[in-house]
């Protein structure tokens, strides 16, 4: 878990200002997405050979590294890469016009297995139709099988035969255009990608130089960040990856030539191909072998045991193999991967699902490092986007103090209590005061969060008894060897009294404060704002109390402390006063002179207070200024009248 500051303060208005959405920002994006999807025939190819750029970049680096001229590298690299490609193709090419060749005679098995599903699931209307139509298919499929076959093998006629008059319709440079015509583009395609990727690798240093001096150089640090981080998530994932699929794909081949399956080479191919989709490359990859494990054999364990290897070897993979090679380095999050392969499909087709990751890590890297872009980090990122003591007060501010008890034990399986409300709680508590003084919390709201405050603090009543055992009993090293803000002093046989200065938000703070001690081994007592107002303080026990705290979230408080004071040092002067007045905005008011409020010490941090509350000292004698307010004024007699 990553360290939380404690100073909570309001966000940054020009950070805020960039991670929203506004009206303008959506309309600028409904018009890329235009131009994406109607120009798309320009774009895939420069996202293609982008993305084939960064897979290279390394190998080419790697031979210029070994002396090899720069052009050398490069023509090696893509000739190497492409030829990999053609020959992959091939491959798949030939499986498949093998596979096409042996769906007729798998018709019977596919047949039986529907109607055994259709007579045990009896009175489903699905069942029986699907079974239909099966049978329905397969009959087309064997009419049109016998009639190729007499079409091959024709009867000799036994009339005398006509005389046929044959009109050519068609030229043959018509012809020869119905053949070449549909593979112009996906040639014209890879010849593009093939020159782009050529030349992004060869003016790779000078197209960055002009991405930088578009960017701006006044951002030179930022851009610089972002153009490493691109490259390297990119690169790696799609480098990664790549020896990911590969070592999936080869036992699911090896496995599927054991079982028997057909095309098994076909199959492996493909799931190497599709697992660069993530979450659903893997079940297209699946569904095809089961459907023809369902095709080829009459019984049904054949169909188990294809998934279950395809289970287990997802299973060891994404357990075993992937975070041992590489981990996750997309920084997407899962649902921004489903979304964005959804999006990127709708917008390109099966290349953009190819695509969609890539990309998306792209989009990612520009909003992280980018201000006018760090929306898309927000909606597409892995990493919180609320720091810690944010996200409690969201949801003590929703009246939710269940699931902030959650977050919590979830925070203090790594850190002490202490440091939780040091980090997390006042910082949450910090935001309420403030919200508070600006007048953007109603009365009921924050009666609703100071109330979820304190169900938190009785919520991780558990965890204090548990952390007072370890305390009782010296727990093991392992618990113990902490900073040394967690060495707080041990509080058995003092007694001291916790309060809030100047409202029910000062209350909670307060509770926490209180639970610390107590777990210490002092003995607590609380007393709320209220019961210092006035004259009420009179009533306000200080039997046996050692040492008193007011906290204090409010800033401005430093008159009102020093009123406090006078009244519980009034009351009882040998007892000490403290002062808890966590940071806001980074003011320090522990520099606050505690001798001119008469207070015997001032902490922002709640691990000082709880040390300074349990450290026995001299109290300090109150400053009593000599005023003539409130003394009776003695009547002076009447100067005496000259007769």
């Amino acid at each position: 878990m990553g360290p939380v500051t404690a100073r909570a303060s309001y966000p940054n208005p020009d950070i805020a200002s960039n991670t929203m959405l506004s009206g303008r920002t959506v309309l600028i994006l409904i018009g890329v997405a235009f131009l994406l999807r109607v120009g798309q025939e320009i774009f895939v190819p420069l996202a293609l050979a982008l993305l084939l750029s960064f897979t290279l970049a390394p190998i080419v680096s790697f031979l210029r590294k070994r002396s090899v001229p720069k052009i050398l590298a490069v023509i090696l690299a893509v000739i190497s890469a492409f030829c990999a490609i053609a020959v992959f193709s091939f491959i798949v090419a030939t499986q498949v016009a093998n596979l096409a060749e042996n769906i007729p005679t798998y018709q019977r098995n596919i047949v039986s297995k529907v109607q055994v599903l259709a007579q045990a699931g009896s009175g489903s209307g699905v069942l029986e139709h699907l079974s239909k139509v099966v049978e329905k298919m397969g009959a087309e499929i064997q009419t049109r099988a016998t009639e190729s076959q007499d079409t091959a093998a024709p009867e000799i006629p036994t009339r005398e035969p006509m005389p046929v008059e044959i009109i050519s319709r068609t030229n043959p440079l018509q012809t020869l255009g119905n053949l070449i015509l549909p593979l112009i583009s996906p040639f014209a395609t890879a010849g593009l990608v093939i020159v782009l990727v050529v030349f992004m690798l060869l003016e790779r240093e000078d197209l960055r130089d002009r991405f930088i001096r578009l960017v701006g150089l006044s951002d030179l640090h930022r851009t610089t960040a972002a153009l490493q981080d691109a490259g390297k998530r990119v690169g790696k994932y799609l480098l990664m990856q790549l020896v990911v699929n590969a070592l999936y794909a080869l036992p699911i081949t090896i496995g599927l030539w054991v079982l028997g399956i057909p095309n098994a080479i076909l199959w492996g191919l493909l799931t190497l191909v599709l697992r660069f989709v993530p979450y659903i490359g893997p079940v297209i990859g699946m569904i095809l072998p089961l459907f023809l494990a369902l095709a080829i054999a009459p019984g049904w364990s054949l169909v188990a045991w294809v998934a279950a290897l395809f289970v287990t070897t997802e299973l060891i993979s994404n357990n075993v193999v992937e975070p041992w090679l590489y981990g996750s380095h997309t920084g997407l999050s899962p649902l921004a991967i489903i979304v964005s392969a959804i999006f990127w499909s709708w917008l390109w087709g099966p290349i953009g699902l190819m695509l969609s990751t890539p990309l998306t890590v792209c989009l990612v890297v520009l909003g992280r490092h980018v201000p006018q872009f760090g929306f898309l980090d927000v909606l597409l990122g892995n990493e919180p986007v609320l720091e810690l003591h944010e996200k409690l007060y969201q949801r003590l501010l929703a009246g939710d103090p269940n699931e902030a008890t959650d977050n919590a034990e979830e925070y203090l399986r790594e850190e002490y209590l202490v440091d939780y409300y040091d980090k997390v709680g006042l910082p949450a508590l910090l935001l309420g005061e403030m919200d508070r003084q600006r007048g953007v919390m109603s009365e009921s709201q924050i009666e609703l969060f100071s109330s979820s405050s304190l169900t938190l603090v009785d919520n991780l009543s558990d965890i204090a008894d548990e952390e007072e055992n370890e305390e009782e009993t010296e727990a093991t090293e392992a618990l113990i060897t902490s900073v040394d803000e967690t060495d707080l002093p041990d509080g058995r046989g003092q007694s001291v009294l916790c309060m809030g200065g100047r409202g029910v938000i000062d209350d909670a703070a307060s509770a926490m404060l209180a639970q610390i001690i107590e777990i210490q081994g002092a003995t607590v007592s609380s007393a709320s704002y209220r019961d210092l107002a006035g004259r009420a303080s009179q009533r306000v026990s200080l039997d046996g109390i050692d040492t008193a705290v007011v906290s204090f979230l409010n800033g401005n408080s430093k008159s009102h402390a020093r009123q406090i004071i006078r009244r519980l040092k009034r009351i009882k002067p040998a007892m000490r006063v403290g002062i808890l007045i966590p940071t806001a905005n980074g003011q320090n008011y522990a520099q606050i002179d505690a001798a001119d409020i008469s207070a015997d010490f001032i902490t922002t941090s709640l691990n000082e207070a709880v040390k300074l509350a349990l450290t026995q000292t001299k109290p300090r004698e109150l400053v009593v200024v000599a005023r003539k307010v409130g003394r009776p004024r003695l009547q002076m007699a009447p100067p005496a009248v000259a007769s």
